[in-house]
């Protein structure tokens, strides 16, 4: 049985962020799908947080019972008006949840909520061109290859590409935004 079946999706809290902070540890200190060196305490990931909530974006938890196996946003694309249709997401499953189906359930529900709050566009920014797992996540959530770019991010004594894909929320660029 995948742990899927057994999460609950839910809006991150407060009292969430020590947790999520561990997590985006380990990937910062062990992963490529960050391209931080230094990991953030949870102080620093409860001002995320609050700017991202602050902006309307959406901030969630996966969680096992009590405990927090996962989390993601969405945040904006690139800071100027024109883009603010746009979202960039970010999906992070702790180590001993991975491959389990944890990060689709986070993803499908990034995906839903940023479409119920009127977004159009949302592109992945993953690290590391190596991470099959996280681009055949965001295929399996409808997003599409569109591009790499080469020897970006210097990690890990390697240089790391990254892996642009992008999928449309809603009607997409069918009609106007509201």
């Amino acid at each position: 049985m995948s742990d899927a079946l057994a999460i609950a999706l839910r809006a991150a809290l407060p009292h969430d962020m020590p947790a999520i902070a561990d997590i985006y540890a380990h990937a910062v200190l062990h992963g490529t799908a960050s391209f931080e060196i230094e990991p953030p305490d949870a102080a620093e990931i409860t001002r995320r947080q609050e700017r991202l909530l602050g902006g309307g974006y959406p901030c969630l938890v996966a969680a096992h019972g009590p405990e927090v196996v996962g989390f993601a946003y969405a945040g904006p694309y690139r800071a100027r008006a024109a883009y603010a249709h746009t979202v960039e997401s970010s999906v992070y499953v702790r180590p001993d949840r991975q491959r389990r189906g944890v990060g689709l359930v986070l993803l499908q529900g990034l995906v839903q909520e940023a479409q119920l709050r009127g977004f159009r566009q949302m592109v992945a920014v993953i690290g590391d061109s190596g991470n099959l797992g996280s681009i055949r996540l965001h295929e399996r959530v409808g997003f599409t290859h569109a591009g790499t770019l080469r020897a970006v991010g210097w990690k890990h004594a390697r240089w790391l590409d990254t892996v642009l894909m992008q999928r449309a929320l809603g009607p997409g660029a069918n009609s106007r935004p509201e």
